[in-house]
């Protein structure tokens, strides 16, 4: 019987997709200069994910329908979430080694995980708990040879503060993929990302006084380009939820790992170390059981609705 694209599924296609298009604009700001004031780079990702939504919601004949909303604050709410983590989150790297941010930063799926039982009160049984649990060996496997924040010396305080951050970071990330999964109960995938958008982009500019620098070109036709893939992106995450629970689709933020290695090669020339390649073998076992575990569970409901 073929694989079916429907429900959780698509939920996990989509968020494959999404992690991609946040890699590739992750690259972009990468490549522009680690210099540049994250307020300043979190206007650039929210402003210019303008333009595809707009021509998102053209193409759907809905410019004027996005912007009715049942619920402003709840918007408010999921955008300045996102922000704050976005914005602890430059933080985080700016203070910590690539290593260390990275490894601290996905600490959000799992987050998500427990918010959504606590929270949402969805099933999470077993398995799927499981397989969140060997996600995180996985990403412990490919960083801890690269870890040096309990090493050297121990934390300096820099370090310490930027820990924190990062760790902050994914807990109010968790709570803004809380708060999208509510939204979607009664807000079109368009409005979401477009009133984040709306709320992200006025609040990056207030920090405009606190100094800006001077982009050259190049640095602007990259963060420009970084915002297109955001917007794109963030339509993708958003609408991921609509399909699938949070639980379910949290896990397949470590596939970012290969994808991330795969840049990493293609463009830095690193080699991917044996942990690094099997700890990825790790996560990736782990999505393919989830997607397995979902046919299942969708065999079994087709098969309990056909004898009802």
């Amino acid at each position: 019987m073929p694989l079916s694209l429907d429900g959780p599924i698509r939920g996990i296609l989509l968020k494959i997709g999404s992690v991609l298009l946040f890699l590739g604009m992750q690259t972009f700001i990468k490549l522009a200069g680690d210099e540049i004031p994250a307020g300043q780079v979190t206007f650039f990702r929210s402003a210019f994910a303008f333009v595809p939504i707009m021509l998102y919601l053209a193409l759907r004949s809905q410019l004027v329908e996005a912007w009715k909303t049942r619920n402003p604050l709840g918007h408010l709410k999921r955008g300045t979430l996102g922000l704050i983590a976005m914005a602890l989150g430059f933080f985080g790297l700016m203070m910590l080694p690539l290593p260390e941010a990275i490894s601290l930063g996905y600490a959000t799926p799992l987050v998500a995980v427990a918010f959504a039982a606590i929270f949402l009160k969805e099933t999470v049984r077993i398995y799927r708990w499981s397989a969140v649990v060997v996600g995180i060996i996985g990403v412990m496997i490919v960083s801890w040879p690269q870890l040096t924040l309990f090493r050297t010396g121990g934390m300096q305080s820099e370090q310490a503060i930027g820990a924190l951050s990062m760790l902050m970071a994914s807990v109010i990330a968790g709570m803004a993929m809380i708060q999208v999964r509510r939204l979607v109960e009664e807000e079109k995938t368009t409005t979401i990302v477009l009133y984040f958008s709306v709320t992200a982009s006025i609040l990056s500019l207030l920090t405009l006084p606190f100094g800006w620098m001077t982009l050259d070109w190049q640095q602007k036709l990259l963060l420009v380009a970084a915002g297109f893939l955001g917007g794109i992106a963030q339509i993708f995450l958003t609408e991921c939820y609509r399909h699938a629970d949070v639980s379910t689709v949290a896990p397949f933020e470590y596939t970012s790992i290969l994808f991330g290695g795969i840049v990493g090669y293609s463009l830095f020339g690193e080699v991917p170390s044996l942990n690094t390649l099997i700890g990825t073998v790790i996560v990736a076992g782990s999505g393919l059981f989830i997607i397995y575990r979902e046919r299942q569970l969708g065999l079994e409901r087709a098969r309990v609705r056909q004898a009802a």
